[in-house]
């Protein structure tokens, strides 16, 4: 790859204490498929993000920005457009300008959780979800499983606010879906997600109770510490149909480097040449 000022630069920015793994995803990609890009850690305290995100833009070769916490709230206020997952999150993990030079924002967070169900041949129109942990991964996918035209959602976390606040914004957003809070009693629910940390640590109890959980149901997870979590596998026992936590994380990439007007791929090319320890 020849490094110059015309190497197209995607921003990764979070805190300077964040830990960066996109570039040894991305950069791989790029170096396999000779394109002249990459992306690029950039660690920015909170107070200066603001100013900082414009002077970004600012840059002759830059294509896009993936934003990290804790700066994901912030930017929502810094954009000049954003997409109903935007305002159904209230967070913002990719930006861009426009041909106009306006900055305009998506979240993608959960564009990489159903992108994996769907390519392992799950259908999401009119079926029934449920998405247990309602912060900002659990809001970021049950934006994107409202996008895919489901019959209903049930919601629940223990922060009942939360709960109830991401609620009224997809009821806002999207009016045909019927809205569920106050149970996490899977039963009846063609899809349930465990959008809670439970899982990183051994002996974490189950977010769900798995026996109310049918063999058809498709079980997903966000965790991914661990693979096949005590969730995952108690599903899997029951004859379910899983999806680990970092099939998310591999699966959102193709949906970025669309995004960001780049050739796009598949998360198997992507597992494949990352440079993960």
């Amino acid at each position: 790859m020849n490094i110059d000022g015309n190497t197209e630069l995607i921003a990764h920015i979070g805190y300077p204490t964040h830990s960066f793994k996109s570039p040894l995803i991305y950069n791989p990609y790029f170096e396999k498929e000779g394109i002249n890009a990459l992306v690029v850690p950039m660690g920015c305290r909170a107070e200066h993000f603001p100013i900082f995100l414009r002077s970004v833009f600012q840059l002759t070769n830059i294509r896009g920005a993936l934003i990290t916490m804790p700066h994901k709230v912030t930017t929502v206020s810094l954009l000049d457009e954003v997409t109903p997952a935007v305002k159904v999150t209230g967070a913002c993990n990719a930006v861009k300008l426009d041909s106009n030079g306006r900055l305009i924002g998506d979240m993608f967070d959960g564009v990489g959780f159903v992108r994996g169900i769907q390519r392992k041949g799950f259908d999401l129109i009119g079926k029934r979800v449920m998405v247990v942990g309602t912060g900002g991964v659990g809001s970021a996918i049950a934006a994107s499983l409202a996008a895919e035209k489901i019959a209903g959602i049930s919601l629940f976390d223990v922060n009942t606010a939360a709960c109830e606040g991401l609620a009224g914004r997809l009821v806002s957003e999207y009016p045909s879906i019927q809205v569920n809070t106050g149970s996490n009693d899977p039963h009846g629910h063609d899809l349930v997600v465990n959008a809670t940390p439970m899982g990183m640590n051994e002996g974490d109890p189950l977010p769900i109770d798995v026996s109310r959980i049918a063999s058809e149901t498709f079980v997903g997870e966000v965790v991914m510490r661990t693979e096949m979590t005590a969730f995952l596998q108690a599903a899997q026992r029951k004859g379910c149909r899983v999806q680990v936590g970092s099939d998310m994380l591999f699966e959102q990439i193709p949906a970025y480097l669309e995004y960001f007007g780049f050739q796009t791929t598949t998360a198997e090319v992507l597992r494949s040449v990352a440079r993960l320890a």
